[in-house]
């Protein structure tokens, strides 16, 4: 009997054999021999810091080379983004530049400087709670000089000098300004970036909030993406109110453009308007106002036109004819600063959406708190900068 095995038998083992060295964490590679022959490579091997299915989030990744030098090394996770990172001085290891996201299967591959390769991969575990942001102003908008960069945080933030780490501010001019943390006026945590003084028309602004792989802490949960937005500075233009002078005006590059009698907030109470910088929130058109959203009982119920917020607390630059026997010489409103049809619309025509509201005089019941929209102008440069969860 013929005992001799099959060729095709022995070409189908060999192959099981090639694809078995390729699934191991080294590899090798054969090289010309001084005899025109193949030179075997040594096995390359490797250890990963996190290994498995459910690694541990929130660390750099590590990648080890038991003998030999690492000439480079690519961590790329299942979208396809890399993790950039740097080789030790001797050689021997690896390290990211950024950390590990929670939920993410990442695939690794060395190579040394001999030509050997090897490859890993692991899965990390996946967050038990996700935090979210919601960012202002929006992408690619156009805003006045006071405008702040304002991050408000879905869940809280404990771990607030590892967060501000990773925010990022590029401007077109280098200008200076600083992070401040704060309570949101809906109970939620914030951080805002505010310039030293008011931006130079035409900054460009340009925010990379590198928060993948970044710990909230108790009960915040992991920041599982980046985030990036830009903006920039419009007309150079603020809005003087003066309380006592019942008059409103716009200035532009220091001219003024506009000045209008008005009234404001009756003083003495509740409806008495707040004083300080504030900063044009939104341009809201035409609204129903109503005085039992801002705890006046039933004061009133009105379609209110051209209506400009300053503050989440309720207070308006607002169109209000009803009030006209007041423009100039009295203040008499619930609490907001009121016009004619035609003044208020030729101001809301012109204003923008960032534009500082600098509102002085006695009759106010006090200066506008820091979260009741954008507050900060009314601290001191100093003041705001001790808000900096890295000062």
């Amino acid at each position: 009997m013929n005992r001799t095995r099959p060729r095709a038998l022995l070409t189908a083992t060999a192959g099981v054999l090639a694809v078995a060295a390729l699934s191991s964490c080294s590899g090798g590679a054969a090289a010309a021999g001084g005899d025109g022959g193949p030179k075997e490579v040594p096995p390359m091997r490797i250890s990963v810091n996190l290994t498995g299915e459910s690694a541990k989030a929130g660390e750099p990744v590590t990648v080890t080379l038991a003998d030999g030098s690492l000439r480079e090394v690519t961590v790329t996770d299942s979208k396809g983004a890399r993790l950039d990172g740097k080789v030790s001085g001797d050689g021997r290891k690896w390290t990211s530049t950024r950390k590990a996201t929670p939920g993410t299967a990442y695939a690794v591959e060395a190579r040394d400087t001999t030509g050997g390769s090897a490859k890993a991969s692991f899965t990390t575990a996946a967050p038990d709670k996700v935090n979210k942001l919601t960012l202002a102003p929006g992408k690619n908008t156009k805003v006045g000089i006071a405008q702040p960069l304002s991050i408000v945080f879905d869940h809280p933030v404990k771990n607030k000098a590892e967060v501000e780490k990773h925010l990022k501010v590029t401007t077109s001019n280098n200008t200076e300004g600083s992070w401040g943390w704060m309570q949101d006026w809906s109970g939620k945590d914030r951080v805002d970036w505010r310039p030293k003084a008011y931006w130079t028309s035409g900054t460009k602004v340009t925010l990379d909030a590198t928060l993948s792989g970044i710990d909230s802490g108790v009960a915040g949960g992991w920041f599982v993406r980046d985030y990036t937005t830009s903006f920039s500075i419009g007309k150079n233009q603020l809005v003087k109110v003066d309380l006592d002078n019942h008059r409103l005006t716009l200035l532009r590059d220091g001219q003024t453009v506009k000045s209008v009698p008005m009234s404001a907030g009756t003083p003495g109470g509740e409806k008495a308007s707040w004083r300080g910088k504030t900063v044009l929130m939104s341009k809201e058109g035409t609204i129903n106002m109503r005085s039992e959203t801002v705890g006046l009982g039933d004061a009133y119920d009105k379609m209110v036109d051209y209506s400009m917020r300053l503050t989440w607390s309720g207070m308006y630059a607002h169109a209000a004819p009803w009030n006209a026997a007041y423009f100039g010489s009295a203040n008499k409103s619930s609490g907001c600063i009121g016009m004619s049809d035609a003044d208020a619309g030729s101001v809301y025509d012109q204003v923008q959406v960032g534009d500082p509201f600098e509102i002085t005089g006695s009759d106010a019941k006090g200066t506008q708190a820091l979260n009741n929209g954008y507050g900060e102008w009314n601290l001191s440069w100093t003041e705001w900068q001790a808000k900096s969860a890295l000062r």
